[in-house]
């Protein structure tokens, strides 16, 4: 008969304690193979237990497959693998903190503070109140219809792109959108540029994808190079790119669609912050003067409401779009439905028109502190900047004889945290050594003077 000291249980239910011993009793073969166990009634009066007791643990055994079941028969043990001996736990490794800086040059995010954050909780409000089943129903597989209507909208006015909402496929952020396009057009190397945004060839090739890395000159992608790489899907920014500052002129864009129409390829058009410019008129995109169908246009909202928001989308040519259908249409939409809901009343009530004006603005006004905050500096005489009068960062070329690596060892010293353009080039080259990327986002203007001071220190020969 099983027996069992039941003063052990501590503060575990009895049918609970029960289940536990009789387990381990099976699992270290105590209890053997078809062995039978002792009926409900029998193993209560012994243990002095009632028989539902019993009967919930030898329940919980049977539905988890350590005992089974014959009628008029009993409760046996099931054969199971016995446990080998306990492997001592493993110590985790520690995540590391991230360090606090006096300086941050790396970080673009937008300023929170700038957001209006009255409305986006007035619009939430509403959508909650008004919501009803609907909010709970599931969202269409591309995205909520409203909010894709929305969008669409929002490219005709300010972009001049016309596009359908149906054409329209909404994602969390531009990561899953690139492991959506990865598999998408699976079996076909990307050309992806270099220097660039490490993210983008990181995320293709943890898909399984061939990259082939295509250098810049003055006016972005070469053709030559880009032809020579032999691929078939190119990914670039040509309204404002990262982290060169580059506008590919029309000229070269006109190139770049006939090599997608000679090649049968495609573009990828990630239009990451065009939203942030603040001289002349934006820039057409080149989805706009596609007339083959070749280019998928992609973008997101992290650089204009927050990263955290994790919300992006992009545009598929309908070629594209039937064979996302036909091959991906399985994925479920994975931007929660409240977030879309608010976000297509934030876009169609003009809210976010009005939320770019006020950044633009702010932004325009910060640049301009900054740039003349660098102009000033002690400094002064030995960079040289490059800027686009767009997005949230230029370049700063420095004369100095210390390595890229001597500056990054030397500002994390003193606090401050550094970006070169030669850690975005996955091929080294001299002319992008003791180049600063300097995301300006960040700099207020009542920190500027010692920030300069921080800087000069680091420059310091």
């Amino acid at each position: 008969m099983l027996t069992y000291s039941l003063e052990e249980r501590g503060s575990l239910p009895l049918y609970e304690y029960l289940y536990r011993c009789i387990r381990e009793d099976i699992l270290d073969g105590t209890l053997a193979a078809g062995e039978r166990l002792p009926s409900k009634r029998a193993l209560a009066e012994h243990l002095q237990l009632s028989v539902i007791t019993v009967e919930n643990a030898y329940r919980q055994l049977e539905a988890e497959g350590f005992l089974l079941s014959q009628p008029r028969r009993g409760f046996f043990a099931a054969a199971v693998e016995r446990l080998s001996a306990p492997v001592p736990p493993v110590a985790l490794p520690q995540e590391a903190e991230e360090p606090v800086w006096r300086l941050d040059l790396t970080s673009g995010q937008v300023d929170a503070a700038r957001f209006p954050v009255s409305v986006w909780a007035r619009l939430t409000r509403q959508v909650l109140s008004e919501g009803g089943a609907a909010l709970l129903a599931p969202v269409h597989r591309q995205g909520l219809p409203a909010l894709r209507r929305a969008i669409a909208g929002d490219l005709r006015d300010r972009k001049g792109m016309a596009v359908a909402p149906e054409q329209i496929v909404v994602g969390a952020g531009a990561e899953y959108l690139y492991l959506l396009l990865a598999q998408l057009l699976e079996g076909t190397a990307f050309a992806v540029e270099d220097p660039g945004y490490p993210k983008i060839r990181k995320v293709y090739g943890r898909c399984g994808a061939v990259c082939r890395l295509v250098p810049l000159d003055g006016q972005g992608v070469a053709p030559e190079a880009l032809a020579a790489s032999g691929a078939g899907v190119l990914h670039l920014s040509p309204s404002h790119h990262y982290p060169t500052g580059l506008v590919t002129p029309i000229g070269r864009r006109q190139a770049l669609l006939r090599w997608a129409e000679d090649q049968d390829g495609v573009i990828i058009e990630d239009d990451y912050d065009s939203e942030l410019r603040f001289t002349g008129r934006p820039i057409p995109t080149l989805q706009s003067i596609d007339d083959g169908g070749r280019v998928v246009y992609m973008n997101t909202f992290s650089q204009t409401i927050s990263p955290s928001m994790r919300l992006g989308f992009m545009v598929l040519p309908p070629r594209l779009l039937e064979r996302y259908r036909r091959e991906l249409g399985f994925y479920a939409c994975t931007v929660p439905a409240l977030d879309q809901h608010v976000l297509a009343r934030f876009l169609a009530g003009g809210h976010y028109e009005q939320h770019l004006s006020r950044m633009r603005k702010e932004y325009r006004a910060r640049r301009d502190r900054v740039l003349e905050a660098f102009r000033t500096s002690p400094f002064a005489g030995r960079i040289a900047i490059s800027e686009q009068g767009a997005g949230l960062h230029f370049l700063l070329r420095l004369d100095t004889a210390r390595s890229d690596g001597e500056l990054c060892r030397r500002g994390e010293e003193l606090g401050v945290r550094l970006d070169f353009l030669s850690e975005y080039a996955a091929l080294p080259r001299p002319e992008y050594e003791h180049t600063l990327v300097v995301n300006y986002a960040g700099l207020k203007a009542d920190g500027l003077s010692r920030a300069m001071e921080l800087l000069a220190e680091v420059f310091a020969e």
